[in-house]
């Protein structure tokens, strides 16, 4: 399918025609002059937003945790956490592509704000049955898989090509230091007051992000506009055709899937490692969790400063055979402060790899499609994970963690090996390699 124009109202991608892989990316900076202060005022809102989500996140789970003592419990706020998402992400899509993108973010924002205050306020009355959760969960994360393509299809629209992998860094960057943020301030505000309180917090950030969206124009795309769209279904088995007839497109899906998959047992199983290894001391837990968000943070900052490689699929590869040499290094270790030197490192190495990734689909996908696109990934990111930790969770408790991140290692190299001895895979780096 060979890339359509149109107009001027979206930004000029990468020439790619059925099984292409990109060119080199278009530098369209002219074509849009007020991109830095767009740029900066749509990543301010999103961030003040994304600030307050994370805020009830960790107070949900503190309170289902504390009030409940239930894994049960806790399992099933999980699943209507995800699951949502993961449903809605791909009709999310289907929608980024047909509507005005920056409405449809706003939409999905202001009906998870609207939820999280009518919870607030059933809870002040003295309403606290789970199902009240378990319900303002599932309409935020339904909120959520539309809103996340929405947000990735955007942002091309307004930062011009050959910057893409800067801001996507700078984005990056954005949400680990929130990782490192949020837990601190909500657990500073459950502790002093309640979980209502968060959920107040929440619903301002939220109004402050759509207040600051507002101010960035975003046109919607010509196709959308002149009513020149099929049914929605149709859209929708053109998305899946569209993944069925372009192997590039398709390659880096698989293998941000497989890698998401199996980087759960470096990253979530860790926790269990220390305490049973190294000891069961907060603080151990706590650096732990501190080197690997710190090393994600410098990881997005280090992108946004330096632009990556040009060779966008040595950085793709390169960082997943990093991920597998990690793994089993993290695997044999027995020194704590070189586990947790290991565990800087992993997050250091996320940003080239998952950064990279979302910019060469940015890259590549015509405009028109990206909002379909971006929903098989936050389809994805919602499945992996939590698939991810029902095959290694249960193991963890029958082998030990350091022979499951060994393992984990292993299974990476053989992926990586896998992924490069494929036709699209080899395509893919003999195209980088010429642009590079």
């Amino acid at each position: 399918m060979s890339h359509t124009p149109y107009e001027n109202t979206d930004a000029p991608t990468a020439d790619v025609s059925d099984g292409a892989e990109p060119d080199a990316p278009v530098d369209d900076t002219l074509a849009k002059p007020r991109w830095r202060r767009d740029t900066a005022i749509f990543l301010s809102g999103q961030t003040v937003s994304l600030f307050g989500s994370m805020l009830v996140q960790y107070a949900v789970m503190w309170h289902l945790t504390i009030e409940t003592k239930s894994g049960a419990v806790l399992a099933l706020s999980t699943l209507f956490g995800f699951l949502p998402q993961a449903v809605v992400s791909i009709f999310g899509g289907v929608w980024a592509d047909r509507v005005n993108r920056k409405a449809l973010v706003i939409a999905a924002d202001g009906t998870i704000a609207v939820t999280t205050l009518a919870l607030a306020l059933l809870m002040l009355g003295g309403a606290d049955d789970l199902w009240l959760i378990y319900g303002a969960l599932a309409i935020r994360s339904t909120g959520a898989g539309i809103q996340t393509p929405a947000v990735a299809a955007l942002l091309p629209q307004i930062v011009p090509t050959s910057k893409l992998l800067r801001v996507n860094g700078i984005n990056q960057s954005i949400q680990s230091a929130m990782m490192l943020l949020a837990p601190a301030v909500a657990a500073a505000v459950y502790a002093s007051t309640s979980i209502v309180s968060v959920f107040f917090i929440d619903v301002v950030t939220a109004v402050v992000g759509i207040g600051l969206l507002l101010l960035v124009p975003v046109p919607t795309l010509a196709h959308a506009a002149a009513g020149e769209r099929a049914g929605y279904f149709d859209d929708l088995v053109e998305g899946f055709r569209y993944l069925g007839t372009h192997p590039f497109v398709r390659w880096v899906l698989g293998l941000y899937a497989v890698v998401f998959l199996l980087i759960v047992a470096p990253s979530y199983l860790t926790p269990l490692m220390v305490a049973r290894t190294f000891g069961e001391e907060v603080w151990k837990l706590t650096v732990n969790e501190v080197a690997f968000s710190v090393g994600m943070l410098l990881g997005g900052v280090l992108l946004a400063t330096w632009g990556g490689l040009k060779n966008r699929i040595a950085m793709i590869v390169g960082s997943t055979f990093v991920f597998g040499v990690l793994s089993v290094a993290m695997g044999l270790s027995t020194n704590m402060w070189v586990f947790f030197v290991f565990m800087f490192l992993l997050g250091l190495s996320v940003p080239p790899f998952s950064t990279t990734s979302m910019t060469v689909l940015q890259e590549t996908v015509e405009p028109e499609r990206q909002g379909r696109v971006f929903g098989f990934v936050g389809i994805v990111m919602a499945v992996s994970m939590p698939l991810g930790m029902v095959v290694f969770g249960p193991l963890a408790d029958r082998f030990t963690v350091e022979s499951l991140l060994v393992v984990s290692g292993i299974l990476m190299f053989l992926v990586i090996t896998v992924a490069v001895a494929l036709p699209s895979g080899r395509r893919a780096i003999r195209a980088a390699a010429q642009h590079g």
